[in-house]
């Protein structure tokens, strides 16, 4: 190929990745509305509203921020799950009328940045354990980012709805606008190697929540069969040893790494009955999809901390899902084969009903049912002193 042709075709490669991320505001979020096919690609404000709607529900796209990803495309399948709706994981009519339901209220919101968003922050965080283990605090490193998991969003997307603003105290910016945490009583946690997805259902078989998720590695497998939870340890510190687990860089003897968002097991460690695995946060919740870990499963810290107020330590029991397994199969909630796309259904059907801004609206079954035994923020955790040593 000649280098003319070659320049030509980086500039069209480079014009189609402008007109896939063409800047775009939080009214423009507000007023996006589905018209049909599958969600566009790149970057647009449309999938960010269905990812707000996907997040308000329970199902998770992990971090909000406007593209159309792997995590976008699971969340629909899980959520299509839960809805008994085929499953392809592919914006249809169907699940944009029922994601309606969750759209009582505007999906963003004004955020004054105050004083103490601003406190605390650390400059950097190291990658050598070692170093790590010599700092007092696993701090986040701006405000940005501290603001990111507030409001389920990948911190570049907070830039990108704010251009030209400086995020400071006192500076007043647009952000997502998510739901409190879900409340309830997890029985049975599923994890699907596969997909990803971890879901928690309750003791009547009821989809309370479902999570991207990163599960183990090829070398450093997830373990297979049935565990339970153990206990439950927020802002836990990080017990790092390699003669159990792994080794990091050239540190041979194990250490101790300060709690915080940035520390390796984020800020939650959900510990299960085999020894040095557990469910837990991650400093770095937009790549999910694309790390791996050394045998444990990592949520985003904002969906880790939910998990942790549903789980019932000496109660919940964890299934890790053979391969070939799906966590339908596993829950008898197959639906039918996908079909042709469903013709558009009128919105006023899945919002008719309104719930409290404090509780997750109601649909159809299985829906309607999914919180139907909610508990007060007051769940018992009984912390551990220090975190499972496994990643």
């Amino acid at each position: 190929m000649s280098l003319r042709l070659i320049a030509l075709w980086s500039l069209l490669l480079s014009s189609a990745a402008v007109a896939q991320d063409a800047a775009f505001t939080a009214a423009d979020i507000e007023a996006a509305t589905y018209s049909g096919g599958d969600l566009p690609p790149g970057r647009s404000a449309l999938t960010a509203k269905v990812q707000i709607l996907l997040d308000r529900s329970g199902t998770s796209p992990g971090v909000i921020d406007g593209f159309k990803g792997g995590m976008s495309e699971s969340a629909i399948k899980a959520f299509e799950r839960r809805a008994a709706l085929p499953m392809d994981g592919i914006m249809d009519h169907a699940v944009w009328a029922m994601l309606q339901a969750y759209a009582e209220r505007p999906v963003t919101q004004d955020y004054t940045i105050t004083d103490a968003d601003g406190a605390d922050l650390v400059a950097a965080i190291p990658a050598d354990y070692a170093e790590k283990a010599q700092m007092s605090h696993m701090g986040y490193t701006s405000i940005a980012e501290k603001l990111g998991e507030r409001f389920h969003m990948d911190e570049r997307f907070i830039a990108f709805l704010n251009p030209g603003i400086s995020l400071v105290p006192g500076a007043t910016i647009k952000v997502m606008a998510p739901a409190p945490p879900l409340r309830g009583k997890v029985a049975n946690i599923y994890i699907d190697k596969a997909t990803r997805r971890v879901a928690a259902y309750d003791a009547a078989g009821n989809m309370l929540a479902d999570y991207p998720a990163t599960v183990g590695s090829d070398a450093t497998p997830s373990p297979s069969g049935q565990v339970t939870v153990r206990t439950v340890a927020l802002d836990p510190n990080y017990t790092y040893n390699p003669a159990r687990n792994f080794q990091q860089g050239n540190n041979t003897q194990p250490l101790i790494v300060p709690p915080g968002p940035n520390g390796p097991v984020g800020t939650v460690w959900i510990d299960l009955s085999k020894p040095s695995y557990g469910i837990h946060g991650t400093p770095s919740p937009s790549q999910l999809f694309r790390n791996q870990s050394y045998g444990c499963v990592r949520l985003t810290n904002w969906d880790a901390r939910e998990l942790a107020h549903l789980v019932q330590p000496g109660v919940t029991t964890v299934h890790f899902l053979e391969p070939g397994v799906t966590i339908a199969d596993a829950t008898g909630a197959a639906p039918p084969p996908a079909a042709a796309p469903a013709e558009p259904m009128a919105a006023t059907a899945a919002t008719s009903a309104k719930q409290p801004e404090n509780t997750t609206e109601a649909l159809a079954d299985p829906l309607s049912q999914a919180l139907d035994k909610a508990l007060p923020d007051d769940a018992a955790i009984t912390p551990v002193p220090a975190a499972g040593s496994g990643l």
